[in-house]
């Protein structure tokens, strides 16, 4: 062992989560020391460089940030907002909803959408108005829960806490193309619609309804933000850092080893990883019950993807296209097209369903030279690349290296159909597969939502922030919530159960308000 330090937290990983429990933490006065395993900070909210063009794999979109909504509440009261600058995707149709051969674009604003629907789909009316209805009452309940006024005893007497969001949707309209529509956000949780819960389908659609926003510099400018604010508090995150183990002493965690043999002490423990990395690979079976072990043998984690990264030298704003999310759906059964991303579907086949996005139509200042960055999504199950994972990344067999051909140009196929000649466009591409996920991000089995948000694995029936462990605490997507706002709100709820005390204590930084731009208005 070479060194030994002592702070008063330690926060395994820099996602999300992991750095905004550590600014909460750091403002109130405490030591804190971040490991990081990769080479640069935010787990899925990094971003990297191909060919000199800036790709962002983790962060499509974010909800939540018009004036005292909840992550602009969370971004000025950690004081992270003075280095935060968004642009907002298209208010008319920040996500695209393609259906077969039909089309309907999501716009900003509760009513907008509902008038909207009502319009294209007039037979459903009463059906549309009262399910909104319902996704209301569901999202007061839970920011009821959230804040402690109303206990989860209660809440899990409602139906719809133990119902699907597929039965949710289906249970109030008929069409195939509107249920469509209103379950295409699925890619958000990477599940069916008729297995994840209706609570979490409605709260993917809530975070949604006031429009989507992309941070501008890239996804990496938000745990940078972050990074800024630690380092003003003379705190640090150690990149390159991974823990090796978890240092338990008398059933309490008291520290952490890394990779080089260091040791570096704590009064508090945060685990920013995946249940199985945390209290399997960094712990040990040995220091667990039979009842925790007994639920990590039960858990069923979210599904992998492939990822498609495209140069292309195309004019894509005069062709129609914009900065709203583009969901192209080969027809209009959602939850077939999510089942089959939980298998190997894609290895022998062009995709069902696929997502796309124009990094450079949401931030206009990252096109150069003409050139747009287009990044595109299909999932897929872990096991299919398994076979290959002790192989050395970059230097895979060339069987494995023929798949990521295929399914690479399958994914282009499909997409030159929906954008004619983008594939005569293309100036460079690559690939990645839940192989890259695993490596980088270390997530167990590549997966990219954490836990999955069934029914049995949501709220208090999955894991929490606290542990059976003293002193030790979780955070992030495996815990309460998933996605940017979602493992924000984790690592908010980490900190404030560390310092005993309630979340809006933490939030009185009084940050400077966040800069908003129209991506539309940014690219003439």
């Amino acid at each position: 062992m070479k060194t030994s330090h002592y702070y008063d937290t330690i926060i395994i990983g820099s996602g999300a989560g992991g750095l905004t429990a550590a600014v909460a933490l750091s403002n109130a006065g405490q030591k804190v020391l971040v490991c990081e395993q990769h080479g640069k900070p935010g787990g899925w909210t990094h971003s990297f460089k191909l060919e000199g063009h800036l790709f962002s794999p983790g962060v499509h979109y974010i909800g939540g940030l018009n004036p005292s909504e909840y992550l602009d509440r969370i971004f000025h009261g950690l004081g992270v907002s003075e280095n935060l600058e968004f642009f907002e995707l298209n208010p008319d149709g920040f996500d695209h909803m393609f259906i077969g051969d039909k089309r309907f674009d999501i716009p900003k604003g509760k009513q907008n959408y509902i008038k909207r629907l009502i319009k294209h789909f007039p037979n459903e009316s009463d059906g549309i108005k009262k399910l909104f209805k319902i996704i209301d009452d569901i999202g007061v309940l839970m920011s009821s829960v959230s804040r402690g006024k109303i206990p989860f005893s209660k809440l899990a007497k409602i139906k719809w806490l133990w119902k699907s969001g597929g039965a949710l949707i289906h249970n109030y309209v008929k069409d195939p193309t509107l249920r469509a529509v209103l379950l295409g956000q699925a890619g958000d949780y990477g599940l069916p619609p008729s297995s994840v819960s209706a609570f979490v389908h409605t709260a993917i659609m809530r975070h949604y309804l006031n429009g989507g926003f992309y941070p501008k510099g890239g996804a990496i400018s938000i745990p940078l933000a972050f990074v800024n604010a630690l380092k003003k508090n003379g705190n640090e995150v150690k990149l390159r850092t991974p823990v090796e183990k978890i240092i338990i002493k008398e059933g309490r965690a008291i520290g952490v080893q890394t990779a080089d043999g260091d040791v570096f002490y704590a009064d508090n423990i945060v685990s920013n990883t995946d249940p199985e990395t945390t209290f399997i690979n960094l712990i040990g079976r040995e220091h667990l019950s039979r009842k925790l072990r007994n639920k990590l043998n039960k858990t069923k984690y979210s599904t992998s993807c492939v990822s498609l990264f495209l140069g292309v030298e195309q004019n894509l704003k005069k062709m129609g296209l914009d900065s709203g999310n583009y969901w192209f759906y080969e027809h209009s059964d959602i939850d077939k097209i999510y089942s089959l991303g939980q298998t190997d579907y894609i290895i022998n086949h062009p995709p069902p369903g696929i997502f796309m996005t124009i990094t450079s139509l949401k931030d206009p200042t990252k096109t150069k030279k003409g050139m747009h960055t287009i990044e595109a999504f299909s999932f897929t199950n872990y096991q299919a690349f398994a076979k290959w994972e002790s192989e050395p990344k970059g230097d895979r067999s060339k069987e494995y290296n023929n798949l990521k051909n295929r399914i690479m140009e399958n994914m282009i196929a499909l997409l030159d159909r929906r954008v004619p000649g983008l594939k005569d466009a293309i100036l460079f591409k690559n690939l990645s597969t839940p192989l890259t996920i695993k490596h980088y991000i270390n997530s167990y089995k590549g997966n990219i939502y954490g836990t999955d948000k069934i029914k049995r694995q949501i709220g208090p029936f999955g894991y929490t922030t606290k542990t059976e462990i003293k002193n030790l605490y979780l955070c992030g997507a495996s815990t309460f919530s998933h996605g940017v706002a979602g493992v924000i709100g984790t690592g908010l709820q980490t900190a404030a159960t560390i310092l005993r005390c309630k979340k809006s204590a933490l939030l009185d930084q009084n940050g400077p308000p966040i800069k908003i731009s129209l991506s539309e208005t940014a690219a003439k």
